[in-house]
């Protein structure tokens, strides 16, 4: 009976702590221990194609802040299949931009072919 007098004839009351919700084990940085993962180095490396109307396609290549290579010439085939190389969002744009180079090429050609031919006529008919 002197046990039912110290504690009052109750049971001891439950830990507060186990009576409500486990709190989920906080998530560590970085990888296990004991882990054999390796991490993944990032190489950031950009490469800038530029044209201009003629067609003619140069190249430079940065790693970071270090220039690797710069004012490559390239021909237009190599940035054209380039382009379809990477994506088909990007060969579409590469594309039409050749093709307009290539068309006032093509101008350009006819129009010099025509002087060639009026030039080779006053020859001609100087040397009558």
């Amino acid at each position: 009976m002197d046990d039912e007098l110290t504690t009052g004839g109750e049971t001891p009351p439950a830990d507060a702590a186990s009576t409500a919700a486990p709190e989920p084990p906080k998530r560590k940085r970085g990888r296990p221990p004991g882990s054999t993962a390796r991490t993944t180095r990032v190489v950031t490396m950009t490469l800038t194609v530029s044209g201009s109307a003629d067609g003619d396609w140069q190249a430079e290549l940065k790693q970071g802040t270090t220039w690797v290579a710069r004012g490559l010439p390239v021909t237009a085939s190599a940035v054209s299949a380039a382009a379809a190389a990477l994506h088909a969002d990007l060969s579409g744009p590469v594309d039409e931009l050749i093709e307009g180079a290539r068309s006032a090429k093509a101008a350009r050609v006819a129009e010099l072919e025509a002087e060639l031919e009026q030039a080779r006529k006053d020859l001609a008919e100087l040397e009558q």
